[in-house]
């Protein structure tokens, strides 16, 4: 605790925990807050309350003639009025106000100096400073020391309801961002998720103002500094893949791609915790230890040991660490230019190869459509997977119309040389239901023959439908596991329900359609008449 105070925002509070140790963090969860505790291991157990999950239809961006032309207004991005921004903004600073403490967080967001943020994380509960300390990517004592003013401000008040009768409040949740304010106010909601991703939406506004590419993927390098990044949305196995004991990680999440390379935005990792086990997942388990923090796991009350099979609380359990409890890291957490781009997509239709290789163009094509499946409890409400389309495998987070950062992909991919692949980490042998999901020791052996080029001496075919390159032989993987129809029983149906996501595929391009080139909209999928045999 310091001398430290928050007059200028408005807050009274006197007590405020400044960038506290993470001891000091453990023992005010403990003492302070319902549901903590700690594990065997170490790490801190917590309860987000009602909400374990984003609440992505309650965020909203204020509309001002500065920025407005610049975002893509929409289902995702709503907007909001400057004065209900500030009646909700008031809101929070009552709540604040009546605290006994309050803690700050001042971090940065990007590695790379010449593009980092300084951001101000104030909240009320320590289990959301320990996060945030994790998550971004702390300050030396004299960093902090000469800190001064930070860039964007971040108030979470989530433990005081938004007042559902605020013009244009959908719930008692809501999730306000202010980019002249320079300001994120939060309401309605402890899931801890909402203030990271506050500032990687922040980061997507701003980077593409200086000509970065900021993505929703991870990252890592070999030991011939060899770098390959991998989209996909939760559930896809981005962390889990990227977190590979024979490269150092760069990151689970968040990275830009500038004019001298690829830099992380975080300082830390957020992995599911869903059946994590030491077997299949040793970096990610072995991350699990003093300073961690173990979101809404369920726990034996006598030893304290976490059941990561259980989800009666959330399918959606989370672990949040320091990026430096994964063994083998890159830190700083910058590197060179990509050489491989892996889409990584959980296809629910169980018809899309494990692995392909796209040309530049479908490239494109695939990185605008976003395919995968919402896994259950990425979000509140999803209790099973969803075929889904989210525009550069994170539309929840981008500003932009996405064809522009579909054109920073493509610039920089053509620049430097880049190959594009897809993998799926979804279903085999049949749709959801039917069929079962890939092997992860199948789907990491694929990714080790990327990085090993393994595959520029195979035999490829190319896809009917789709157009990409399919392999026929990858080392440690049964040949017929790589041709979906050979795991279909039911050939007829196989070929009905790929029919059916080509359509899904080229209904859902439409809306992007006119502002794309020829090139990109003739990578899409073609229906194919004659049945495959």
């Amino acid at each position: 605790m310091t001398a430290f105070n928050l007059r200028k925002y408005g807050i009274e509070t006197e007590k405020i925990y400044r960038n506290s140790s993470v001891p000091v963090l453990y023992e005010l969860g403990l003492r302070l807050e319902k549901g903590t505790a700690i594990s065997d291991v170490g790490a801190l157990m917590t309860y987000s309350g009602e909400k374990t999950g984003r609440s992505p239809k309650d965020k909203r961006i204020v509309r001002h003639p500065d920025s407005e032309k610049n975002i893509d207004w929409g289902d995702i991005n709503i907007g909001l009025d400057e004065h209900t921004f500030m009646v909700n903004h008031e809101r929070a600073l009552d709540y604040l106000n009546v605290c006994d403490h309050l803690y700050v967080v001042d971090a940065f967001a990007g590695w790379d100096p010449k593009y980092r943020i300084k951001t101000r994380i104030i909240c009320t509960r320590a289990y959301h400073a320990l996060f945030m300390q994790n998550m971004l990517i702390m300050p030396t004592a004299e960093e902090l020391a000469n800190f001064g003013e930070p860039d964007y401000v971040v108030m979470n008040a989530g433990g005081f309801p938004a007042n559902r009768y605020t013009s244009e409040m959908t719930s008692k949740t809501s999730i306000d961002v202010n980019l002249e304010r320079k300001e994120i106010v939060i309401l309605g909601t402890q899931y801890a998720g909402e203030m990271k991703k506050g500032i990687f939406g922040i980061m997507n506004y701003l980077m593409p103002l200086e000509g970065v590419l900021p993505m929703h993927c991870s990252a890592n390098v070999g030991e011939k500094d060899d770098v390959t990044i991998l989209f996909g949305l939760s559930g896809t196995g981005k962390t889990t893949l990227s977190a590979d004991p024979k490269r150092r990680l760069i990151g689970d999440d968040e990275h830009c791609w500038t004019d001298d390379g690829t830099f992380n935005i975080e300082g830390g990792c957020y992995a599911k915790a869903i059946d994590l086990s030491e077997e299949n997942e040793p970096d990610i388990f072995n991350a699990i230890k003093f300073g961690t923090v173990l979101e809404n796991v369920v726990y034996d009350k006598a030893t304290r040991k976490v059941d990561y099979t259980d989800t009666s609380i959330t399918q959606n359990t989370r672990a949040s660490y320091p990026i430096e409890f994964i063994d083998n890291t890159q830190i700083p957490c910058i590197a060179g230019h990509p050489e491989n781009i892996i889409f990584l997509t959980c296809d629910a239709f169980g018809v899309l190869p494990p692995v392909s290789k796209l040309s530049p163009e479908q490239a494109s094509y695939h990185f605008i459509s976003g395919y995968t499946a919402k896994v259950a409890g990425t979000e509140m409400g999803v209790t099973e997977p969803q075929a889904t389309f989210s525009a550069c495998f994170g539309a929840a987070f981008m500003m932009w119309h996405p064809n522009k950062y579909a054109e920073l992909l493509a610039q920089k991919i053509k620049e430097h040389k880049a190959t594009a692949w897809l993998v799926n980490t979804g279903w085999t042998g049949g749709a959801h239901g039917v069929g079962s999901r890939m092997k992860l020791k199948y789907t990491r052996a694929m990714i080790d023959a990327i990085h090993n080029k393994d595959f520029e001496g195979v035999e490829f075919v190319e896809d009917d439908a789709f157009g990409f390159q399919i392999p026929t032989a990858c080392p440690n993987v049964p040949a017929e596991v790589l041709i979906p129809k050979n795991t279909w029983d039911d050939k007829e149906k196989y070929h009905e329900t790929k029919q059916k996501l080509v359509t899904l595929f080229n209904e859902n391009f439409k809306k992007f359609a006119d502002d794309v080139n020829s090139e990109i909209l003739n990578a899409g999928p073609k229906k194919s008449e004659a049945l495959e045999a």
